[in-house]
């Protein structure tokens, strides 16, 4: 029989997309307050990975990335992903949204995101949100799946992630 325990916490991954790079800062600034000090910082990457949202968000498309100094316990993957809905639907105009942001947990073992929509691979968690196994670390690096999303196969954010996950492993030695 397996014993219950709560997992380690996990570092919070906020990634985000906006036409406008000078609503980072504004952007930035709420999810410090709500998480705490920024740890990591990506750099700008060109999302033309899928002209999916340029009906709503325009073009050209940026994706950035943040960490989070202050770990979370991965049972809060919902309650950020709602939180960042809200901050998503703060920043719209005319309906259209001028950011879409991406919430996820980062582990020894993993990268999960947290969605509004269901399919396949998508476990439930609760009030609407569901896990999405993104990437797994096997093998020394990060390895996609077959419904990775395209900019999470991208070399650069997956080099950011392995940055972050030795950063997250030292972050567990000191606490």
């Amino acid at each position: 029989m397996s014993v219950p325990r709560e997992p380690k916490k996990a570092k919070l991954v906020v990634g985000f997309f906006m036409k406008d790079k000078n609503m980072l800062k504004p952007f930035a600034e709420k999810l410090h307050q709500a998480f705490g000090p920024v740890d990591i910082v990506s750099s700008w990457i060109p999302f033309d990975f899928t002209s999916y949202y340029e009906t709503e968000m325009g073009a050209p498309l940026f994706r950035r990335l943040l960490t989070f100094e202050k770990l979370v316990p991965q049972d809060q993957l919902v309650h950020i992903k709602l939180y960042t809905n809200e901050l998503e639907m703060q920043y719209m105009d005319s309906g259209k949204r001028l950011i879409n942001s991406d919430p996820g947990i980062l582990s020894h073992e993993r990268f999960v995101l947290a969605t509004g929509k269901n399919f396949t691979h998508r476990i439930y968690l609760t009030n609407g949100i569901f896990a999405d196994l993104t990437l797994i670390f096997t093998k020394g690096r990060f390895q996609e799946l077959p419904w990775t999303y395209p900019d999470y196969k991208d070399k650069n954010i997956l080099s950011f992630l392995e940055k972050v996950r030795s950063k997250y492993l030292n972050d567990l030695k000191r606490n």
